[in-house]
């Protein structure tokens, strides 16, 4: 190691540090000798600290009287004059970094508001506190806010009653409601505003319309505009109109008149008023052209009915679409079913067509219901069961069909067996064959041939 002294760029020469300079000997009662280090223990800076170190230009301390960390240098900066380079970038940048912190601060004490204003109102949301206000400005009753006004959850009285009651003396609860009122969409305050109960001094004008007149859309138009100062501020012509209806209705107007019960009437419950009625002056005068009419059409209906059941008994195949819920596969009819992704195709007699169907050529089982079938000929196959319970597959078109993923060329056949795989072209099929029913045919099979040879 070079123990020659390091020069600084300031001029001034710093001894080499020993390994005697950092522990220092201290010696006890006992003549115990101690070694204690003698170095500064680091600690950390706070932020105010790293921004008043970050400004060099700006300390107050005078650089003469600035020592080295080491306390056992004594060699003080004081002859030379320094000139300490100024760092704008340095200062910018804490600047920043404070402005950023300010405005996350802030930005996070609005959004803990809007939380606790949110938070505060409990089962009370802002439109029910609007329509609590606004309904009780309207009729000065609690009881009559409690059965007119549709709130977002129900309320007693006694919760309505207190709720009010903490909006008019507390200031907490004021304020987090008023806030959260100020936060309504305006659409929302609109709908709770049209849907305000109206006052008696309303109610009264409108009562000057009579019952037994027609008014329009203008009549109501024109007291609105009459008594401006009366109608709550969200009044249309249309609800006026719709509420003085209502009134009607109800038999609420002031000129309409409902003949008040006394006490010797007796109110008819529903089977005494039934055995008043007599039967016979129920029954309509009997209409001949109607009865024939009617007789005509549920023949024709008949008729219709029983030409679609015998043509059930000829149909070949049945196209039924694949649902999530698995039906039964099979009734007593269907022989076997050729199911792919979308559509089931029920073959309900020994022989059937596959293929496309085209202008002038049917088939029996369409493949284009099932997906993009371009590259399948119009007649590309037969399925037909024999006599011993077997089902083939004939290839009649110019592609391959694939049946367990061996190919079957034109002009050739394969047999099909229970849950086999059939692709043609690019659609995929499964093959599910009715075991219970072909067990069936072939018994009977087995029973004529046994028959045919004892004769």
């Amino acid at each position: 190691m070079n123990n020659r002294p390091r020069a600084l760029s300031m001029g001034v020469v710093i001894p080499p540090r020993e390994r005697t300079a950092s522990t220092n000997s201290l010696t006890d009662g006992d003549n115990t000798k101690r070694r204690s280090s003698s170095r500064a223990i680091k600690r950390p800076k706070f932020d105010d600290e790293l921004v008043e170190s970050s400004l060099g230009g700006q300390s107050s301390t005078p650089i003469s009287k600035v020592r080295t960390r080491n306390p056992s240098i004594s060699t003080t900066v004081s002859d030379c004059s320094v000139s300490l380079p100024s760092t704008p970038s340095v200062t910018s940048d804490v600047r920043k970094r404070l402005s950023s912190k300010s405005s996350s601060k802030r930005s996070r004490k609005g959004r803990s508001s809007q939380v606790i204003v949110t938070k505060d109102l409990g089962r009370w949301k802002a439109i029910d506190d609007l329509a609590l206000i606004i309904g009780v400005q309207q009729t000065c009753d609690l009881l009559v806010v409690q059965r007119g006004i549709k709130f977002s959850c129900k309320f007693t009285l006694g919760e309505i009653q207190e709720r009010w009651y903490a909006l008019l003396y507390d200031p907490t609860v004021s304020r987090i409601a008023q806030q959260a009122m100020k936060n309504l969409h305006p659409d929302q305050t609109e709908s709770v505003q049209a849907k305000a109960l109206y006052s008696k001094k309303e109610e009264e004008f409108l009562g000057t319309i009579k019952s037994n007149s027609n008014p329009v859309l203008s009549t109501f138009e024109s007291i609105l505009l009459d008594n401006a100062d009366v109608f709550y501020s969200s009044r249309t012509a249309k609800a006026l109109m719709a509420h003085w209806q209502l009134q009607k209705q109800y038999h609420l107007l002031p000129d309409q008149q409902v003949p008040p019960i006394t006490k010797n009437a007796t109110v008819k419950d529903f089977t005494e008023a039934e055995q008043q009625i007599h039967d016979s002056e129920l029954y309509e005068a009997s209409d001949d052209l109607l009865e024939h009419e009617l007789a005509v059409a549920s023949r024709s209906s008949k008729r219709e009915v029983r030409l679609l059941e015998d043509q059930v008994s000829k149909w070949q195949v049945l196209v039924d679409t694949v649902t999530g819920i698995s039906p039964p596969e099979f009734d007593n009819q269907t022989l076997a079913v050729l199911r792919g992704r979308l559509v089931r195709y029920l073959m309900r007699s020994r022989e059937i067509t596959l293929g496309r169907k085209a202008a002038g050529y049917n088939v029996d089982v369409d493949l284009a219901l099932e997906g993009p079938a371009w590259k399948v000929s119009r007649k590309q196959g037969i399925i037909k069961l024999r006599n011993t319970g077997d089902f083939l597959i004939a290839n009649e078109g110019k592609r391959p069909i694939y049946v367990d993923g061996k190919p079957i060329l034109a002009n050739n056949k394969a047999k099909l067996n229970n849950n086999s795989v059939v692709e043609i072209s690019s659609l995929r099929f499964i093959f599910l064959i009715n075991l219970d029913l072909i067990n069936v045919i072939r018994q009977e099979t087995a029973k004529l041939s046994g028959h045919n040879s004892q004769t």
